[in-house]
């Protein structure tokens, strides 16, 4: 901690001329960076003459030991050379060996080489007047086998001088000792190597004494800018000046280093953190203090007002990094006792959490429009912010979306549970509740407001609810309850629970208070869910009520069908299967844009408009058309309600349809589309192909024509027809849900339409529809060949009867005996009028399936028959009446150039099919008549 420091005397100018300035400011002996100064060129200076003295006494000892070193290697060296030891033992030692001695000596480079007797006579010497006289020296260790080195004087070339000589023995082949071999190397005068390397050493020391006084002279420059130019005295008087600052403010400090152990501690930190004496240099987690605040200071973060509890002090501790501001890699902790406002922070810090809560619950409750959904976030945010346990219950009503009636005894449904309630003996999610008179769930429920119960232990209302669940409540540590309910535009919806359990405190009349505000916010979200979901619930009836409940069995195709509803909200997606005449069937496949009541509601609109207008026969482009202008006509009619009553009308976004005819005798199929998608064909050998229909606008433009193309389907193809929620959403566009779809009909080529239905719902429909699904699989079939009649029929009436009796023919070879004569009545009547009335040429065709025989006149004229009343008196007119009479069904279609009369009686038997000879004659005179063709 640096504390401002205010000296008594003007502050000395930094100096900034030039070198001798800054010398002189160095020399001046008052400062410290001055006294260090000469302190260290005065010991530079004794290290260099110690290291000159050393040098001297060193290349004395090395000259020394060299000359040992060598004497002893030559000696030895000449006595174990080859033919030395011979020589000796020759005739003549001296003449054999003085040469060879010479030569060895000056190629070894010492000063002699001696070679004598066991009695010390010289055969070598480099003076040969010596030859003959007894070597000085010692020689006696070396004739016991030992070398011997010393040092003597005697005479050299040149004057007397020391010289040490090393004696070794001389061995023959036997190992006797014969002789002596010397090699002698005088001491050089030291004082010539001293003079010729003083120079260096004196240079070297006068380098190192400028190097060394010129960092001493940075250094002590750097201490002078540190110091501030003061002196010993000065620094001494500002550090205890410093010092008593220090231990004398009401704040603790304290000053760590990089590992987290104590540099300084004041006074006041040691009262404030109890630190006994000596605690210097220890880390921070030696030194007794709470886990908490050892974890803090140890980790060395910068921490601003951080509040801890030390002991039965709350502190709050400021932190920062010291490295930042120049000085060593630590941290400085400044401590605050704070224990006075505890009360009022804690207080502060409750509010912050609330408020935070409840801003929390605004963003988390209410997320879907889901009731169970909604009551499980309010559980959720409940804990463990407020509570420890939370549950909610609902009205039963409010479950199924419905409006709560007033009751006396509510009966509720638990709906979410908290987590951490696992064990505890709690309502499970689903269970149904009455509560009891007068507990606290049935008070807060009667009043409408929360009730707060203390300690549960105590609360004897409460207690007498579920003796058995209390006893078991309490025995898990639950304490204290709250129940509120959950009240929304004036209406309970349910109730919600809240307990506390162990070491939490029990509620006040602040957390009631608090229950109130977030019952109410969750309120109004599952008010909103309960809203929905009986929009939903209704839009849903009323879609489901308008599509299929099932598709009929015919004897054209084998269809098989999925649905699945947007998951936000209904849609104005359908599909139909329609039979029409001659054995023929209709595929539809339709959407409505957008979503909701309106566009369920147009759906039924347009399905019922298609269903009567595929009565009439229509083929597909017309069907369009008809359609087409209906949907026109419907978004005119809204708008001109609109205007009247000054609300906003819904259009009709548009609409899309793909309707198809298929014709098993021929096994062709027509198809005009509106808007829609193209249909996949999957023949039987497996190839998948989408049949290129011809594009047209979708339905509500108006004036728009609508074309139409036929495709030739080999028995056994399947058509697969689908809204554009099937290949589309929100992550892949349409191009790859049609690859898709492709694969998926390619690996199922060989399934049953059921088969392939599934595997379509399970691999192309996406997981989470945004938009209605609706799939139509339709495998076709064709008619045998056997099972259809034609004639041709001569515009004549005697021709009635041939034709009469073959066609009763075909029927006892069909099996159909029993309906052979109402049949003969029928096609008389029909031939009759087409022959009376129609042009031709006429044409006759029966066909049968399995469970129908259709009769079909046709000729060519376009006049088509209605039925009137007929009157007593009248002589004819009743021919439709019995034709409508005998047959299920009956009808015109027009075709290319006339028209086709046709008739469906079914072969097991129906409600409206009756033999001709049990229809009573009264009946038929008093019924219609077909009036003239």
């Amino acid at each position: 901690m640096k504390l401002p420091f205010r000296r008594t005397r003007t502050r000395p100018e930094r100096p900034s001329a030039g070198s001798g300035v800054k010398g002189r400011s160095l020399l001046r002996m008052r400062s410290a960076a001055g006294q260090v100064f000469l302190l260290q060129v005065v010991l530079v200076l004794l290290l260099v003459a110690a290291a000159v003295t050393a040098q001297v006494v060193q290349a004395q000892r090395d000259g020394a030991s060299r000359a040992r070193e060598k004497s002893v290697a030559v000696a030895q060296a000449f006595a174990h050379a080859p033919g030395v030891a011979e020589a000796m033992q020759g005739p003549d030692p001296a003449k054999v060996l003085q040469p060879r001695a010479e030569a060895a000596r000056k190629d070894a480079g010492v000063d002699f080489i001696v070679i004598m007797n066991r009695k010390g006579i010289r055969y070598s010497q480099p003076d040969p007047s010596l030859i003959g006289k007894k070597f000085v020296g010692t020689i006696e260790p070396s004739l016991r086998g030992r070398t011997t080195v010393e040092t003597v004087t005697g005479p050299l070339t040149g004057g007397d001088t020391d010289v040490v000589q090393a004696v070794v023995p001389v061995r023959d082949s036997d190992g006797k000792i014969i002789g002596m071999s010397s090699a002698g190397l005088a001491i050089r005068n030291v004082t010539g190597m001293i003079n010729q390397q003083l120079p260096i050493i004196l240079g070297a020391g006068a380098a190192a004494l400028v190097a060394v006084t010129g960092g001493t002279a940075l250094v002590s420059r750097r201490l002078l800018r540190q110091t501030r130019g003061l002196g010993p005295a000065e620094m001494t008087r500002m550090y205890e000046h410093h010092d008593a600052v220090l231990h004398a403010v009401r704040e603790g400090v304290l000053i760590l280093d990089s590992d987290g152990r104590l540099v300084l501690a004041n006074d006041e930190a040691r009262r404030l953190l109890e630190l006994p004496p000596g605690t210097e240099r220890q880390h921070v987690s030696e030194l007794g203090l709470d886990e908490g605040m050892a974890r803090l200071l140890a980790s060395g973060k910068a921490v601003t007002d951080e509040v801890l509890l030390s002991g039965d002090r709350l502190l709050a501790v400021n932190i920062r990094p010291t490295s930042p501001r120049g000085g060593e890699p630590g941290s400085v902790v400044t401590l605050r006792d704070t224990t006075e406002l505890s009360a009022v922070s804690g207080r502060a810090q409750v509010a912050r959490e609330r408020l935070k809560l409840l801003y929390e619950s605004g963003v988390r409750i209410g997320t879907t429009l889901d009731v169970a959904r909604t009551a499980t976030e309010l559980a959720t945010v409940a804990v463990p912010g407020f509570a420890d346990l939370a549950a909610v219950d609902l009205l039963d009503e409010v479950v199924r979306g419905q409006e709560p009636a007033p009751q006396t005894q509510r009966r509720v449904r638990r709906m979410a549970v908290s987590d951490g309630a696992t064990g505890l003996p709690l309502y499970e999610v689903g269970e149904a509740i009455v509560f009891r008179p007068g507990s606290p769930q049935a008070r807060a429920l009667d009043a409408e407001r929360a009730v707060l119960e203390r300690d549960l232990h105590r609360a004897e209302e409460w207690l007498q609810h579920d003796p058995d669940r209390a006893r078991r409540t309490l025995e898990f540590g639950v304490h204290s309850l709250i129940t509120v309910p959950l009240r929304a535009r004036g209406v309970i919806l349910g109730i919600a629970h809240f307990w506390r359990r162990g070491d939490s405190p029990a509620f006040d009349e602040d957390d009631v208070s608090f229950s109130e505000e977030l019952a109410a916010r969750a309120a109004v979200a599952i008010d909103n869910a309960r809203r929905y979901t009986r929009e939903h619930a209704m839009a849903v009836t009323l879609q489901r009520s308008l599509l299929p409940r099932g598709l009929p069995e015919h004897a054209a195709l084998e269809a098989a069908w999925r649905y699945v509803p947007a998951e936000a909200g209904v849609g104005g997606d359908w599909f139909d299967v329609i039979p029409l005449s001659g054995a023929r069937v209709a595929l539809v496949v339709g959407d409505v844009v957008g979503h909701g009541l309106h566009a369920a509601a147009t759906m039924g609109r347009l399905r019922t408009a298609v269903h009567n207008f595929s009565s009439l026969d229509l083929p597909p482009d017309e069907l369009l058309a008809h359609l087409d202008e209906l949907v026109v006509r419907i978004d005119d009619e809204d708008s001109r309600a609109g205007l009247a009553t000054g609300r906003q009308y819904e259009e009709v976004a548009g609409a899309t349809c793909l309707y198809a005819i298929y014709d098993p005798v021929t096994g062709s199929c027509t198809l005009a589309r509106a808007g829609h998608h193209c249909p996949a064909v999957v023949y039987p050998d497996g190839t998948v192909d989408y049949a290129e229909v011809p594009a047209s606008p979708p339905l509500g433009l108006g004036g728009h024509p609508f074309e139409t193309m036929e495709l030739q389907l080999p028995e056994g193809t399947r058509l697969v027809l689908y809204t554009d929620g099937l290949v589309e959403s929100r992550d892949r566009d349409i191009d790859t849900g049609l690859d898709i779809l492709r694969g998926v009909l390619e690996e199922t080529a060989d399934s049953s339409p059921e088969e392939t239905a599934r595997a379509v719902a399970d691999n192309v429909m996406p997981a989470h529809p945004s938009d209605d699904v609706a799939l139509l699989v339709a495998g076709t079939r064709r008619l045998d060949p056997a099972q259809v009649a034609e004639w041709q029929v001569e515009p004549d009436p005697a021709a009635v009867a041939p034709v009469r009796a073959e066609c009763a023919a075909r029927l006892r070879e069909w099996g159909m005996e029993e309906i052979g004569h109402t049949t003969e009545l029928i096609l008389s009547e029909l031939i009759t009028n087409a022959i009376r009335y129609g042009r031709p040429p006429i044409q006759v065709r029966l066909l049968h399936d399995e469970g129908s025989l259709i009769c079909e006149v046709s000729d060519g004229s376009g006049t088509s028959p209605h039925l009137r009343r007929a009157s007593t008196t009248d002589e004819g007119g009743r021919g439709l009446f019995l034709v409508a009479q005998f047959a299920q069904r009956w009808g015109t279609r027009y075709i290319p150039g006339g028209k086709v009369i046709w008739t469906e009686q079914h072969l097991r038997g129906g409600a409206s099919a009756r033999a001709a000879e049990q229809l009573p004659e009264d009946a038929l005179l008093d019924q219609f008549d077909d009036g003239a063709w």
